[in-house]
């Protein structure tokens, strides 16, 4: 019985639900007990004291009235789960208090009237009770409560007179009680079991929900750093075109690419390369402001939009101060780490209206600055786009071209300078394509890589070169550059290893020249390469040294055989004391690891001299020959018995 009358004290969405199916109704119950009791006053009008069917029934009345206009004003939905409780215990006193006063009052107009004015007491509190019962099944308390305090005086007050026909019709009543009660239970616990049902199902919406708005925001936001991830910037970079068209504004797009990042991966291993990607990316994010939206877009690369800003000189001031966010050192494993970045800028509507066209625009930017301005903001120009409509013509003939027609070698000797005797030639790479002439290899190679077409260059050229080393005397070597992706692609180099066999010329008089690039930002997978072509029997040079970033740990593990001092070094040897120590230290570096080093770009005699008193042996330059032919060095060859040449006759030629 306490469960039955006990209000959801510790259920707030059933309290709501009762209070709201219960607002509704209770309006109509108020309606029928004003319209019955004036109906029963009526019929005792002319027979009952003026108190009892006027004043009473007004007063009845008035306060049924008060009391439905309350209810159809109430917004169940602005109160609290405490509130609604509250209102359904008021509800539960009212009931008991009016269910008292109207069962007093009709009773109290019994004793006046005829047989049929009797009747209609019964039939009134009969009625009544019914119509009660229906409308408060919502809160069953009330229901049952409004019952006990109707029907037991009316059912003894009615027995007590003995009289039969009211005596059925209080078995009536009490027949017809039972089974609204036990249909009122019923629906009560449907409407409760509904209501428990639909909170389950809410809950389990709002699980999906935030399941689905999880998934979304994984989908959009980089699991590493916390930051949006590349398809978010996307997203965004389209809705920020639809925006600067709508409204005639301009934005810019940036990318931000970290500069020795892959260095700290392979020297500290990958898990301090992330953590080093987690500080940078909470140091960009502390420059996020309502104008900047920030990204990471895979690997060491970070976007950027930016709106609302006057000049491109305010553009440049926040690049700057982003890089010189980075600039500061990064705490690895207890050891201060060094980083810096670059950043390519490209401007709506200046240089691109699509998103594709401002990505591009930004990363062309990007690779400019990183080639020439490392560490800077370069803002793509229109001789950026002048290079970059060149560079499209270029790539279309290099994708169309004929690489067997139109790819040939020239030969560049490397002299022993104290002998002055030819030991070898490097292969340097030449494209005469049909359209557009004679093409710069430090124009089409990079254009090669970039769109995965250097594999097959370089398959052609070291097929045709090591044709042209077949008939050289055996001391001689053939030096060849491989780039960064033939030494990671398996397919290039098994073709590589393949063709050295083939050409019966003996593989440790190949020597394959790498980049400090190709060696450093791809380590791991370079060495797998690399270490192939020792295997074979091949040599490794490290090709331009010191115009990178070397890590001697690397320099160590890939056991090189030879080192290539970079050509800016000598230009400057004449003017420059940190020139001539920086050759120094590296040909001591060379004689205590035991590994041959040649000198480029050795074009006069001075530099010559200096290089030798530096203790530089193996040169190579303009100043011994320039690239030639391979029909060049036949000639030269036959024409020298002793298969050497002098510095001077070389020259000559």
């Amino acid at each position: 019985m306490r469960a039955i009358f006990a209000l959801p004290v510790g259920d707030a969405e059933l309290a709501r639900s009762q209070l709201d199916a219960f607002s509704k109704q209770i309006p109509r119950l108020y309606l029928i007990l004003s319209f019955n009791a004036i109906a029963l006053a009526v019929t005792h009008a002319r027979t009952a004291p003026l108190y009892l069917t006027l004043y009473v029934p007004l007063l009845l009345c008035g306060l049924c009235t008060v009391r439905a206009i309350f209810w159809r004003r109430l917004r169940v939905d602005a109160l609290s789960a405490e509130e609604a409780v509250d209102r359904l215990r008021t509800t539960m006193y009212l009931v008991a208090v009016l269910g008292l006063t109207f069962t007093v009052w009709s009773l109290s107009l019994y004793p006046y009237g005829g047989a049929f004015a009797k009747c209609h007491v019964a039939f009134y509190m009969s009625i009544t009770v019914i119509s009660c019962i229906l409308c408060l099944m919502h809160l069953r308390g009330a229901a049952l409560l409004l019952t006990a305090i109707v029907v037991t005086p009316f059912t003894i007050f009615f027995l007590i007179t003995g009289n039969m026909v009211l005596i059925a019709m209080v078995l009536n009543l009490i027949l017809v009680t039972g089974g609204l009660i036990g249909i009122m239970l019923r629906n009560y616990d449907d409407f409760a079991g509904l209501v428990r049902s639909r909170r389950v199902l809410i809950d389990r919406q709002q699980q999906m929900q935030a399941l689905s708005d999880e998934n979304l925001r994984l989908a959009y936001s980089d699991s590493l750093t916390g930051l949006p991830n590349r398809r978010s910037f996307l997203t965004r970079l389209d809705k920020t075109i639809l925006a600067a068209r709508r409204d005639s504004t301009r934005f810019a797009v940036a990318l931000l690419d970290l500069d020795g990042f892959k260095s700290v991966n392979d020297v500290y291993g990958h898990a301090a390369g992330d953590d080093l990607l987690v500080i940078v990316g909470r140091r960009l994010e502390s420059a996020v402001s309502p104008n900047i939206f920030l990204a990471r877009l895979g690997g060491d690369e970070f976007g950027v939009i930016l709106t609302g800003f006057s000049s491109n000189a305010e553009v440049m001031t926040l690049g700057r101060d982003i890089l010189a966010l980075l600039r500061a050192p990064c705490i690895l494993k207890d050891k201060a780490v060094a980083v810096a970045g670059s950043i390519g800028v490209a401007i709506y509507p200046e240089v691109g209206q699509t998103a594709e066209d401002l990505f591009e625009r930004a990363d062309y930017a990007l690779y400019f600055g990183k080639q020439t301005q490392k560490g800077q903001v370069i803002i793509f120009s229109e001789s950026h786009a002048e290079t970059v409509r060149l560079n499209g013509r270029i790539e279309q003939a290099l994708r169309r071209a004929d690489f067997e027609a139109e790819m040939d070698l020239v030969y560049q000797p490397i002299v022993d300078s104290i002998t002055n005797r030819i030991i070898g030639f490097e292969a340097l790479a030449r494209w005469h394509n049909p359209e557009i002439g004679l093409v710069s290899p430090h124009v089409f190679l990079p254009l090669a890589e970039r769109r995965q077409l250097i594999g097959q260059i370089t398959e052609t050229l070291l097929r045709k070169a090591l044709r042209a080393a077949q008939p050289w005397p055996p001391h001689f070597t053939l030096s060849f550059n491989l780039s960064t992706r033939d030494l990671i692609n398996p397919g290039t180099m098994t073709a590589v290893r393949e063709m050295v066999i083939e050409s019966g010329i003996e593989p440790d008089r190949v020597e394959f020249e790498i980049t400090e690039t190709a060696a450093i930002e791809d380590f791991a997978e370079a060495f797998v390469g690399i270490s192939q072509l020792r295997a074979l029997g091949a040599r490794i040079t490290l090709d331009d040294f010191g115009a990178g970033f070397s890590s001697l740990g690397h320099l160590l593990r890939l056991k090189l055989d030879k080192i290539k001092i970079d050509g800016r070094f000598v230009r400057d040897i004449d003017r420059s004391d940190a020139a001539s120590s920086i050759i120094r230290s590296v040909v001591n570096l060379c004689r205590d690891l035991d590994i041959a080093c040649v000198v480029e770009g050795v074009e006069t005699e001075e530099q010559r001299v200096m290089l030798e008193e530096l203790g530089c042996r193996l040169m190579q330059g303009y100043l011994f020959s320039r690239p030639i032919p391979a029909s060049a060095i036949a000639a030269l060859m036959a024409s020298d018995a002793e298969m050497g040449v002098t510095l001077a006759a070389l020259a000559a030629r």
